[in-house]
């Protein structure tokens, strides 16, 4: 079943005028990585120009420091069996006139998020990336700021993050509470979770 969601949102190509339209004019292409049997979620924003290239999710610069965040290996990353990643958008949604990412369209998780959930019965722990994954997973309307300085209040089972890009490496040296207190009880609760504990 969850195969099959997975080719359906493969050949989705709902966008296909809407990235015609943009400065880079590319084609849809669906990043999906989940499996059914996945225990952890990433839910992000969308894929960069080098995730639509390279067809895997984080396979960026991103990637890395969001791999460092977690304690996880490459081979640990990208389990699908452990590790599901659902972004708000499957797509790259192409650059703005200013070369800046545009949004993740809301027609995409509108289309497929509710099925791609109900396909991941298994997840005990949340991980959700950026401002776009917390407003539609948590329902917050405050800052990326608030919410992860929040984390507490989401349970031992969902940490909100800030985006891992290196437009945020200024965030990280002003918020160090991020590294020194979030960071070690999410990766605890990685290996916990991993563990089936």
């Amino acid at each position: 079943m969850s195969q099959d969601l997975a080719q359906e949102i493969r050949n989705c190509r709902l966008c296909s005028a809407r990235f015609a339209a943009t400065p880079t004019g590319h084609r849809p292409r669906p990043v999906v990585w989940f499996r059914p049997s996945a225990r952890i979620l990433i839910a992000g924003q969308a894929p960069g120009m080098r995730v639509y290239e390279a067809g895997r999710p984080f396979a960026d610069a991103s990637g890395d420091r969001l791999r460092a965040w977690l304690g996880l290996d490459e081979a640990a990353f990208y389990n699908q069996d452990q590790l599901a990643i659902v972004p708000m958008a499957f797509c790259f949604p192409g650059y703005n006139a200013k070369g800046s990412d545009l949004p993740p369209p809301p027609i995409c998780a509108q289309s497929w998020h509710s099925r791609v959930f109900d396909a991941l019965p298994d997840v005990r722990l949340r991980i959700l990336v950026g401002g776009y994954a917390q407003k539609f997973h948590l329902g917050t309307r405050g800052s990326v700021t608030d919410t992860v300085a929040n984390w507490r209040a989401f349970g031992p089972d969902v940490f909100p993050l800030p985006h891992p890009s290196w437009r945020n490496t200024a965030w990280l040296k002003k918020n160090p509470w991020f590294e020194a207190e979030v960071l070690p009880v999410l990766q605890t609760r990685i290996k916990e979770v991993m563990r089936n504990e």
